[in-house]
């Protein structure tokens, strides 16, 4: 028998969630904070061994030299495209906005000792997909934790473009993958509402 109030709420959360970039300038309180990344632990993982680890920031020093080491490797990326330098600027200086100015950054890491050994390389692979599918799911509740809780996050996979300079940044264990990177805080406007996609959208198949 469906729980009606139950329902509810958890569609109150999944359809009230956004994407938001900006955030006022006031500290997540610490237990808040806490309660927002103990969701993670909820989310499925692969071998029942949850491959998934995070790193939080929220001194502006952490912030800022995360911020630019990934834009100096974004900004090499951009050259070797031939993007001009005025439009090189203008793009760092907005992801150096939203990474350094968010009241708390996550970044989720797989972790490699918790994934079964294979001989060969196609089955390894397939266990680093199960775990970034898992990190998914971790990351996803953490980000419907915070909305339940008036917070607000943007989710950026920058750090699979860079997942060396995040973890010598860091200073993360060998085993530890960087996988996304999470801002999270009060959002500073009441984000628009977003088109999705209709279940015939989304179904490819059903048979």
């Amino acid at each position: 028998m469906t729980d009606e109030a139950l329902l509810a709420a958890f569609e109150r959360v999944l359809h009230g969630r956004r994407t938001v970039r900006y955030y006022r300038p006031v500290p997540v309180p610490a237990d808040v904070l806490a309660a927002c990344l103990a969701a993670a632990a909820h989310a499925p993982a692969p071998h029942h061994r949850p491959p998934w680890r995070l790193v939080v920031l929220t001194r502006p020093a952490a912030k800022t030299q995360l911020a630019g080491a990934m834009g100096a490797a974004w900004a090499r990326d951009l050259r070797a495209d031939g993007v001009a330098e005025e439009r090189i600027a203008a793009l760092l200086a907005g992801s150096h906005a939203r990474i350094a100015g968010a009241p708390a950054v996550v970044v989720l890491c797989t972790d490699d000792r918790a994934l079964d050994r294979y001989p060969d390389a196609r089955r390894q692979a397939a266990e680093q997909q199960m775990a970034a599918q898992s990190a998914g799911a971790a990351l996803q509740n953490v980000m419907l934790a915070a909305h339940a809780r008036g917070l607000a996050t943007c989710w950026m996979c920058a750090p699979l473009f860079c997942p060396e300079v995040v973890a010598a940044t860091l200073g993360l264990a060998p085993a530890l993958r960087p996988q996304a990177l999470l801002t999270l805080g009060y959002p500073a406007q009441p984000p628009p509402p977003r088109p999705r996609l209709a279940p015939d959208q989304l179904i490819v198949r059903w048979d």
